[in-house]
């Protein structure tokens, strides 16, 4: 550095002579200049971090299932570094590549790894080791014992139980843990049975290790195994109740090929981070991007409109869309690709026994002569045709076949997935059989020649009340049963009237007094009943005008709510019916 013979004054000879003893450096004699030397010995610990031994692939698989493809970079056993992996195999030309993935994270894993604040000892509640060792020490070292003397006293269980949640853990050994969970286990075991042992492991995708050995060991006791979803409240059980299949979250990279997509409970960039590019990526290829979330989420930042729903009211949304599309699309109007859809691939046209519904109907809204309930599908086994005597026949389900006004057995259901006689069968090609979705309108006179009351259950009372409301659906007498379709159940759940029809119906889309309806949900979920009607317009018309390429990303944002498998079904019906 030289200074400027302006400033060559008493002032600045002072501030520069300093710096031989502050910063160590060399002044000149004319204190013009100054001379520093050395200075790079702190990078040495971040040099030192590339000059690595070897570089391992792994993943940071600690209750992700983004399974991302790490370099990880390690010298004398100790990871220095981590960079993305950049093989993965290509998409082609047309479409956007998986990688880089990772997430900031991700990156930053070997700092958690080494960090200072790890949890590197066993810990137990103050309160609980203090009694244990007293206890045991009292009890002649007998463990079991010690326990026993803790949970069997009222003051004692008390006192630990009432001490979570405050912290006051302290260091242990992992001796005297192991003596403490297997002793818990058991007294367990001696006193109440194994069955009253609830256990639940490691989920697979944090270690396939530590999860089968603590799946066997609760097996092997005799407790029941509880899966990692039930950790995750009421998830994924929604997907096989209506489909068969877990779980829920579509493939990230399909998300590219979406007409629309609805971002519904997952905070994809947050929580998704590693696919969330496939998501803004698609945005520029015109699709439309929508997000539920009651708060202003980092997602909501990339979607084109904001759904600002109140929270754990998922539900009332998707219903009044359901609603919106079962009347504009399968009773005002019907859609071929809806129709055939509906058809082949989902229990739509499936014929249900209806069965007295006894004393509830009495206190029903709309209440007026007999009430029926659904009750089980109407199967092959019930029924005088010739594939009552067939293998499984109990679990085959019958529909009403448009072609010949007979009912009829089709291929696919779980009937036809066991057994010699299944054999080719377990399939969903309805050959020669054209499934019918309702019995309304198919007598002259455009309306079913019987109707009959249902009840209904509605779950929106304040005071949690169960009520009921009756609606009629159209029915049949088959079998010496009456049937009507598991449509017509739902357009009656779902209160979307039609000619003909008994019982107490919306007038509107803006009538508030009965569940489904637009205006329903507003007082619900605060959304506007206009915004939930254009909606689901929007997303019926984008699977007509695509061939089903409309999108729900499901995530656990729903899933710390009550009942939330019923908050699922409900999304996965707009999927459903509309073929997407």
């Amino acid at each position: 550095m030289t200074t400027s013979p302006a400033l060559d004054g008493p002032l600045t000879t002072a501030l520069v002579g300093t710096r031989r003893f502050f910063t160590r450096s060399q002044v000149s004699d004319d204190k013009r200049s100054i001379h520093t030397e050395g200075g790079r010995s702190g990078d040495a610990f971040y040099r030192d971090r590339w000059s690595h031994d070897k570089v391992v692939r792994s993943t940071h698989g600690v209750n992700c299932t983004g399974s991302c493809s790490w370099k990880v970079y390690v010298k004398d056993g100790i990871i220095t570094w981590e960079a993305q992996q950049t093989d993965y195999p290509s998409t082609g030309a047309d479409r956007p590549e998986y990688e880089p993935r990772g997430c900031p994270r991700g990156a930053a894993f070997s700092w958690y790894t080494y960090s200072p604040t790890r949890v590197r000892y066993p810990y137990v509640r103050g309160v609980l080791l203090e009694m244990f060792r007293e206890a045991k020490a009292a009890l002649g070292g007998d463990p079991v014992l010690a326990w026993a003397s803790i949970v069997q006293d009222p003051d004692k269980a008390r006192r630990y139980k009432s001490a979570r949640g405050k912290g006051g853990l302290v260091r242990s050994s992992w001796d005297e843990v192991v003596e403490i969970i297997a002793a818990a286990h058991v007294y367990t075991v001696k006193r109440w049975g194994p069955d009253r042992i609830a256990g639940f492991s490691p989920i697979p995708a944090m270690s396939p290790v530590s999860y089968a050995s603590g799946a066997r060991f609760l097996e092997l006791v005799g407790a029941p195994m509880l899966s990692f979803y039930d950790w995750y409240a009421d998830l994924p059980n929604a997907s096989p109740q209506m489909f068969g299949d877990q779980t829920d979250v579509p493939e990230s990279g399909d998300w590219w090929d979406a007409g629309y997509l609805i971002m519904w409970g997952s905070n994809v960039p947050m929580t998704r981070t590693p696919d969330a590019h496939w998501m803004t990526e698609a945005r520029y290829r015109g699709q439309k991007v929508v997000a539920v979330s009651p708060d202003y989420a980092e997602n909501v930042k990339f979607a084109d409109e904001w759904v600002a729903a109140a929270p754990g009211t998922d539900g009332a949304l998707a219903m009044a869309m359901g609603h919106v599309i079962l009347k504009e699309f399968f009773v005002d109007s019907q859609v071929d690709f809806f129709t055939q859809y509906n058809q082949q691939y989902t229990d739509l046209p499936f014929l249900v026994a209806l069965e007295d519904a006894g004393d509830v109907a009495d206190t029903a809204e709309g209440a007026d002569g007999p009430a029926y309930r659904p009750g089980k599908y109407l199967v092959a086994g019930d029924l005088d045709i010739a594939q009552a005597a067939s293998e499984n026949a109990m679990w085959k389900p019958a529909v009403l076949d448009a072609r010949t006004g007979d009912v009829a057995i089709p291929n696919g259901s779980i009937g036809f997935r066991y057994g010699d006689e299944g054999w080719g069968k377990w399939n969903l090609d309805l050959e020669d059989i054209d499934p019918v979705l309702t019995l309304h309108g198919l007598d002259a006179g455009g309306t079913a020649s019987e109707t009959a009351r249902v009840v209904m259950p509605r779950f929106d009372a304040y005071d949690g009340k169960v009520a009921h409301v009756m609606r009629g659906v159209p029915v049949r007498r088959i079998g010496g049963r009456l049937v009507t379709t598991v449509l017509d159940l739902m357009l009656a759940q779902y209160g979307v009237a039609r000619p003909g029809m008994p019982g107490t119906w919306p007038a509107d889309y803006e009538d508030p007094s009965t569940p489904a309806t637009p205006a329903w949900q507003e007082e619900i979920t605060n959304v506007p009943a206009e915004q939930v009607v254009r909606l689901a317009r929007e997303w019926a018309q984008n699977a007509i005008d695509t061939g089903g390429r409309g999108m729900i990303l499901m995530g656990a944002g729903t899933n710390h709510w009550f009942h939330s498998d019923q908050i699922y079904r409900a999304m996965l019906v707009l999927t459903t019916i509309t073929g997407c």
